[in-house]
């Protein structure tokens, strides 16, 4: 009784190898998303693994991907025709090829990295396919690479991408349910409880919304900031492009900015936090560059140049007014 279980279960497993080895060839017609379905299968069974492996070697040792892409005229299934003769000449071509799993394995299986800084911390990284990142404070990025696909999860914080350009692989930022894809070029992600910000600095993305209904073709000066109750698109200058690097130089740049958010940056990158008392003195707005962790000459600049008042209240400072 399992024989006759297993048997047709083994060739299942092998037309469907045999379909995504026909699909993936088919450069013009593969997309991420296939992609995505391919290593899902793939990671669902060693068995999985060994026959797409196997009959994805047939195909490039045997070279038989012009033969199985000519233009069929007599036969009215070109597709069914193609997975016939990858069946036909696989076990020949295996034995005499020596197929080596391992390096194919070592092609398709995705290869995760985990980067992680702590609270005020900023670090540089390099990835495996020679891209750059920059996180921010108290930022968790996970990476996947394989052969086909380059992904990066955004779990938390704030990440300055420099992407090495790859034409046979786009590079994807998920952030939740928010995917921005890219080919070569540079842009800012951040990733806050409340909201998701996209900043492009070079080069064009594809950033798709939480909702799924709002997809946008980014330029250099787009951003996109995706909150609970929409979707904003607002173009900023090259100058407040800058100041929303300034944590590269680890300095805080404000323009106009409310007391209350400035109060709100500073508490990303320190232990020690401040407080806005009231909204008298939340809505006040200052201007400066200050240093990420010198909250101490940021309180004295603001009650000079701003007239509020500021103590320390059971181990936090309260900014509020006279």
């Amino acid at each position: 009784m399992s024989e006759a279980i297993s048997k047709p279960r083994a060739e299942d497993i092998e037309a469907r190898a045999a379909a995504w080895v026909v699909a993936r060839r088919d450069r013009q017609g593969w997309s991420d998303e296939k992609q995505n379905e391919l290593d899902a299968w793939l990671a669902q069974s060693p068995s999985h693994m060994v026959a797409y492996l196997r009959l994805d070697a047939t195909w490039h040792r045997a070279d038989w991907l012009g033969v199985l892409r000519r233009p069929a005229r007599d036969d009215i299934a070109p597709r069914a025709r193609n997975l016939s003769m990858l069946f036909r000449v696989s076990a020949a071509v295996v034995a005499v090829a020596g197929l080596s799993i391992g390096a194919y394995l070592a092609l398709l299986m995705p290869r995760e990295q985990t980067y992680a800084t702590p609270l005020g911390a900023h670090e540089t990284v390099t990835l495996a396919d020679g891209s750059q990142v920059e996180l921010n404070t108290n930022t968790v990025l996970r990476t996947k690479f394989n052969g086909y696909s380059r992904v990066a999860w955004l779990d938390r914080g704030e990440a300055y991408f420099q992407i090495s350009h790859d034409p046979n692989r786009s590079f994807m930022v998920m952030a939740g349910a928010r995917r921005v894809t890219v080919l070569g070029t540079k842009f800012l992600v951040r990733r806050d409880i409340s909201q998701f910000e996209l900043a492009v600095m070079e080069g064009r993305v594809r950033f798709e919304a939480a909702n799924g209904k709002h997809t946008a073709l980014m330029k250099a000066g787009d951003v996109a900031i995706d909150t609970p109750t929409g979707v904003y698109m607002p173009k900023l200058s090259a100058r407040a492009l800058n100041n929303e690097l300034g944590w590269r130089h680890g300095v805080l740049v404000f323009d106009n900015t409310t007391l209350a958010d400035a109060v709100s940056e500073f508490n990303r990158y320190n232990s020690s936090k401040l407080v806005v008392g009231d909204d008298a003195a939340a809505h006040l707005t200052i201007g400066g560059t200050f240093q990420t962790d010198n909250i101490v000459a940021f309180v004295r600049v603001v009650q000079e140049a701003l007239g509020v008042h500021a103590e320390s209240r059971g181990g936090v400072v309260v900014i509020s007014a006279r």
